[in-house]
């Protein structure tokens, strides 16, 4: 396993700088946030380190990009952007489309040839409703996908906070349940997931037996964890806002237990892209704390991978 960075807590320092950083982190690899120019909505959204439609229109870019890269000894895993592809909002869902099809065409371009991002889900409706819009929405996008030789990973977190995202969440692949059905919709070797142990942990699932089941479906993996405040869970419930009663942390700061996670993917004889998520906001005073937490991530993640 390559180890890694997702680039979107870096969101103060442009493509170079960023490369850099991982690089002098001791890191192999990093997924690059690619969202698309204009105000984020949330934490962790709207950071753009690779322009996709310069990639696209301007060669000499595209190839810059590439070779900064390999200078420095670091692999780009995935071009990254986690919306809401199925929006309620049609105005929203149809320029979330343009862009992600857009990526997938940069990450092709680029020889990345992985996307990593969300199913989506309107909030509104039922499981069994969306289920319906993944089959109106998503076939051309992996047709796509098929057609460039581009992987699509998607990330099982629920988007489902607080009140914002209530009561479905915004994205619909968050457990083994719904993975079936989906890719029995969608059968396609060019669409999986990008496996991040920590939302399994506040929603009550074993974060360990999927990876067995669903091997030949993970084409990246997340490293963030969770801690999951008891004392509050039992004043407000599993039915309660989840950042009521949990928190995400740095690796080894949570309940995740690292060591039995990773030994499963030893198991299955993952060697892919790993790549630290860093959202504790224990550490986003400044840049210091940033790169405090990506330096203690990788230090203890170490223990696993080398």
């Amino acid at each position: 396993m390559l180890l890694g960075l997702v680039s979107a807590i870096a969101d103060v320092m442009d493509y170079e700088q960023m490369i850099n950083f991982v690089a002098a982190s001791n890191l192999e690899c990093v997924e690059v946030a690619c969202w698309p120019a204009g105000k984020a909505e949330r934490r962790y959204a709207g950071v753009s380190h690779i322009d996709v439609e310069r990639v696209l229109e301007d060669d000499a870019y595209a190839q810059y990009i590439v070779k900064y890269a390999e200078e420095k000894n670091v692999k780009i895993s995935s071009l990254a952007y986690y919306p809401n592809v199925m929006d309620v909002d049609l105005e929203k869902r149809k320029a979330v489309l343009g862009h992600l099809k857009k990526m997938i065409c940069a990450s092709a371009k680029l020889g990345v040839n992985m996307v990593t991002t969300f199913i989506g889900r309107d909030q509104t409706k039922t499981v069994e409703e969306n289920l319906e819009l993944v089959k109106e929405i998503w076939p051309p996008i992996v047709a796509l996908a098929e057609e460039k030789g581009v992987r699509i990973a998607i990330e099982n977190c629920p988007m489902l906070f607080g009140a914002d995202q209530w009561p479905g969440g915004q994205n619909l692949m968050t457990t083994p349940a719904i993975w079936k059905k989906v890719f029995e919709i969608l059968p396609s070797d060019n669409l999986g997931l990008n496996y991040d142990p920590s939302h399994f942990v506040w929603q009550m699932i074993d974060y360990i037996r999927p990876i067995y089941e669903f091997k030949d479906k993970i084409f990246h993996v997340h490293y963030k964890d969770i801690k999951i405040y008891s004392d509050r869970l039992q004043e407000v419930g599993i039915m309660g806002y989840p950042l009521d009663f949990m928190s995400p942390k740095l690796p080894g700061l949570g309940d995740v237990d690292w060591g039995k996670y990773i030994s499963a993917l030893t198991d299955i004889g993952y060697n892919g892209y790993s790549c630290i998520e860093v959202e504790d906001k224990a550490f986003e005073g400044n840049m210091e704390d940033i790169e405090r937490a990506v330096r203690l991530s990788e230090r203890y993640l170490r223990n696993f991978v080398s």
